[in-house]
C-alpha cells in the first residue's frame, strides 16, 4: 500500500507519483460507485492509496481510496450537461490567462470563473497576455479592465507570453505552490507555460482567422514538479464556465464588492436585482459597482444552471 499524488488523467489510466516513482494505476471498481457524479472521479493533484501490482516489471497499481480534498474547482461537463467535471484538486493558486482579442475573453466568462474559485475558495489572478499585439485603445481597455478587479481585490497581471515581459512575477509567485494556468483555447496558455518551463515543449497552436478561436492544444490536465517547489497543473483549454450547484441567494456572497454591502440592504434576502433600498444597486448607480460585473451577476441569476 502506498500513498501517492495524481498527475495525469487520462480517463481509464492515472499516472500517480510517489517516493519519485511514477506508476500508471487503474481505479478499483468499486470506488466508482461512492455517489460521485461527476465524469472523473479522481482528478490531477488528488493524493490517492493505490496498491501496487507486484507481478509486473512495469511500476503500475489500483487506487484504492482519494483522501480528502484541501479544495478543488469543478464545471459542468461540456457533453454531459447534468454531469460535472473537476478540473483539479488541491491549489493553491489559480492563474487565469485572458486575451480581449484574438480570442477575446468575455467578463462574463472571467465572473463566471471567479465566482467557482471563490465558491470553492480558491485565490485566482489575472493574466493579461498578448500585451505586444495590442494597439494603445486595446492596451487601455486592459489597464481599465484590471483596475476594475484591482479595486475588488484581485491581483492582475499584464504580461506577453511570446516577448517574454512581466514572466518573473508569475514565477515568483509560484514558488512553493500548486498553481493551476486555465483559460480559453488560444489565450497563450501553453506558450506561457513553455516560457516558464522551457523542458516541457507544450505544443502550442494558432488562432483560427474564422472564428478567433484558439485550437486546443492540451486535450487531458496535467501536473509537472519544477524547481522552486513549483508544482504546475496545465488544463485543457475552456470555450465555457457552467457553474455548479449553485443557488440564487448565495452567488452574490462569490462577488467581494457585493458581500461587503449586503448587511446595508434593508432586506437580508436581498437578490440585487430591483429591491428597494438595496445598497448593491445603490452602488451600481453611483458608479461605485462596475457595470460588467453588475450585469454578469444578473446574467447568473437568470441562467444559473444554464452551461455558458
Amino acid at each position: 500500500m502506498k500513498k501517492g499524488l495524481v498527475f495525469r488523467s487520462t480517463g481509464s489510466w492515472y499516472i500517480v507519483e510517489s517516493e519519485g516513482v511514477f506508476y500508471d494505476c487503474r481505479i478499483r471498481g468499486k470506488l466508482r460507485l461512492k455517489g460521485i457524479k461527476s465524469t472523473n472521479p479522481i482528478a490531477v493533484g488528488d493524493r490517492v492509496i493505490f496498491e501496487v501490482d507486484t507481478q509486473i516489471t512495469k511500476p503500475k497499481g489500483t487506487i484504492i481510496e482519494i483522501e480528502q480534498r484541501q479544495n478543488y474547482i469543478v464545471r459542468k461537463s461540456v457533453n454531459l450537461s447534468k454531469q460535472t467535471h473537476i478540473i483539479a484538486s488541491n491549489i493553491d493558486q489559480i492563474f487565469l490567462i485572458i486575451t480581449l482579442h484574438n480570442p477575446p475573453t468575455s467578463t462574463s466568462f472571467i465572473d463566471r470563473f471567479l465566482v467557482t474559485s471563490e465558491a470553492y475558495q480558491i485565490p485566482s489572478i489575472l493574466v493579461f497576455n498578448k500585451l505586444d499585439t495590442c494597439s494603445p485603445k486595446q492596451v487601455k481597455a486592459i489597464d481599465d479592465l484590471a483596475t476594475i478587479y484591482n479595486k475588488i481585490g484581485y491581483q492582475t497581471l499584464k504580461i506577453s507570453a511570446t516577448e517574454r515581459q512581466n514572466i518573473d512575477g508569475i514565477e515568483i509567485m509560484m514558488q512553493d505552490k500548486v498553481s493551476m494556468f486555465s483559460g480559453h483555447s488560444g489565450s497563450g496558455k501553453s506558450t506561457l507555460i513553455n516560457v516558464i518551463a522551457p523542458d516541457l515543449n507544450l505544443k502550442t497552436a494558432s488562432i483560427s482567422d474564422q472564428y478567433q478561436q484558439g485550437t486546443h492544444t492540451t486535450t487531458f490536465a496535467e501536473m509537472f514538479a519544477l524547481p522552486n517547489g513549483m508544482k504546475l497543473i496545465d488544463t485543457p483549454g475552456i470555450k465555457g464556465f457552467g457553474m455548479v450547484n449553485m443557488k440564487i441567494q448565495e452567488i452574490a456572497n462569490y462577488f467581494p464588492e457585493f458581500k461587503k454591502l449586503k448587511t446595508e440592504c434593508k432586506f437580508h434576502n436581498c437578490l440585487h436585482q430591483n429591491e428597494p433600498k438595496c445598497a448593491v444597486i445603490n452602488a451600481f448607480k453611483k458608479g461605485e459597482v462596475a457595470e460588467t460585473r453588475y450585469l454578469s451577476y444578473l446574467q447568473m441569476l437568470e441562467n444559473d444552471t444554464s452551461y455558458r
